[in-house]
């Protein structure tokens, strides 16, 4: 699905590069997640996967061909969206635009028509927020705009849903029910994660892709805390408190001493 080779990127001639000589590949139908510090380069490394960078050196393949030419099979949220907030662009409209470029649904002469409607609407009510389809764009909260980015990406059922930093914004429950999603998303959609919720990545994903720099692929059983440790030249201690947890607290093998998480119902 996604294979770099030998690629290096830096921010203008000079400059050292923030991502050297990576070499990755994802297959289809996997849930991987890209971990590493701030400016380490985990939404460098996406934004080179989907063409809206290009590296100095390496080759990118998305589905086996430029990123160009394949990023329509790609529902992406970024981190950060650029937004003026005074424009008068309804929530469902904003959704909608997440319908170009989809074959089905006719984009060379595209209409907000009822099948793209449905579509964006169906995405909204995934997101829990259908009720706010009306409202104006720019008087969400911020965790209900990063909603909206999602069901964007949401609704021109992609092939990889890419996400960088989704759950910025939101509030425990709203990112706990969110993870739910994904978890039953990736049984027909592959997904791309950029999270610092280590404790998600333990718990959900396939592999973890560490970024800082230079990129490592791990299975998520390696991930320890000597591995962490190496990648963010700290101790970083991972707790979990989702409703996996039983009464009795679950056995997590990803601090410095395994312990015992204890997760009470009022956690």
């Amino acid at each position: 699905m996604i294979s770099l080779k030998d690629v290096t990127y830096s921010y203008g001639v000079g400059k050292p590069p923030v991502l050297e000589n990576v070499s990755l590949e994802i297959p289809v139908g996997s849930f991987s997640s890209v971990i590493g510090p701030n400016g380490g380069g985990k939404s460098t490394l996406i934004k080179l996967i989907l063409g809206l960078f290009k590296p100095q050196s390496g080759e990118i393949l998305l589905f086996g061909r430029e990123p160009e030419e394949s990023r329509y099979r790609v529902g992406y949220a970024p981190q950060q969206a650029r937004v003026d907030f005074h424009f008068p662009i309804s929530v469902l409209d904003v959704v909608l635009v997440g319908r170009f470029g989809v074959p089905s649904c006719g984009s060379a002469r595209f209409q907000f028509d009822k099948k793209n409607r449905d579509a964006a609407l169906a995405a909204l009510e995934r997101m829990g927020i259908a009720q706010l389809s009306r409202k104006s764009f720019g008087d969400l909260s911020g965790g209900q705009r990063q909603r909206a980015l999602i069901a964007r990406a949401l609704c021109g059922e992609p092939d990889l849903l890419v996400l960088d930093e989704p759950t910025n914004n939101m509030d425990p429950s709203s990112a706990e029910r969110f993870y739910d999603l994904l978890e039953e998303l990736n049984r027909t959609t592959s997904i791309l994660i950029a999270s610092h919720d280590l404790g998600v990545v333990s718990g959900l994903v396939d592999s973890v892709i560490c970024v800082n720099r230079e990129v490592r692929v791990h299975p998520t059983s390696e991930l320890d805390g000597a591995l962490i440790r190496d990648l963010y030249h700290s101790d970083v201690r991972l707790v979990r408190h989702d409703h996996r947890c039983s009464e009795s607290g679950h056995l997590t093998h990803h601090c410095d001493h395994e312990e015992h998480c204890h997760c009470p119902e009022s956690d």
